[in-house]
């Protein structure tokens, strides 16, 4: 992607997105355990059981699904979509998915669903806003409120499986789940399918 294409973004490197994954990652984890430090917050449980592991798979097929359905219908979904994934995406190689898939599921699951939602009060109004805080850590340009949107909604789900479940694992599970199901179909599509020039 040039900036001629998108002049809201310039291309970053394989290493840039590596860095900035690892710490953004860190940031959050820090924020987390912060928060918990001097909130004393109990964050939720992760309590590893064969039901929790089917919830998970099945949220990240739901969402993953979701997302395939928006991508067809709703133009201006793609185009937020396939910008934020070329940017992220299309300077990895393939095993970087793996950390593309781990980082973000495991440090904004603990930050936002582990220690905001206790925090919060565990309710629906918590899920709410997390799901709204969510989102907006999915901002990345005045083109990108489809994908803000997006994140949002998958926000709402993955706070509202933590809050009825109690299990941590389940939203964690299923966002690692979905990232990797995206980001090697995008890679997979556009190695298929390359831009002609």
């Amino acid at each position: 992607m040039s900036s001629s294409d998108n002049p809201e973004f310039e291309p970053l490197t394989r290493k840039q997105i590596l860095i900035i994954m690892g710490v953004t990652a860190v940031i959050l984890l820090l924020v987390a355990r912060i928060w918990q430090y001097f909130g004393s917050i109990k964050i939720l449980d992760v309590q590893f059981s064969l039901q929790a592991v089917w919830l998970s798979l099945a949220l990240a097929f739901g969402i993953s699904l979701g997302s395939g359905l928006m991508y067809r219908i709703w133009p201006a979904y793609r185009q937020s979509a396939d910008t934020y994934l070329e940017l992220v995406i299309k300077p990895l190689v393939w095993p970087d998915l793996i950390w593309l898939g781990l980082l973000p599921g495991l440090s904004e699951e603990l930050l936002f669903r582990g220690v905001m939602l206790p925090a919060l009060g565990l309710d629906l109004t918590a899920v709410i806003v997390s799901s709204c805080l969510f989102g907006i850590l999915h901002f990345s340009g005045s083109q990108q409120w489809p994908y803000v949107l997006w994140a949002t909604v998958v926000g709402l789900v993955l706070g509202y499986s933590a809050m009825v479940t109690g299990n941590l694992l389940v939203p964690t599970l299923a966002h690692i789940v979905t990232n990797l199901v995206a980001s090697y179909l995008w890679k997979a599509r556009q190695s298929l399918n390359p831009p002609s020039l």
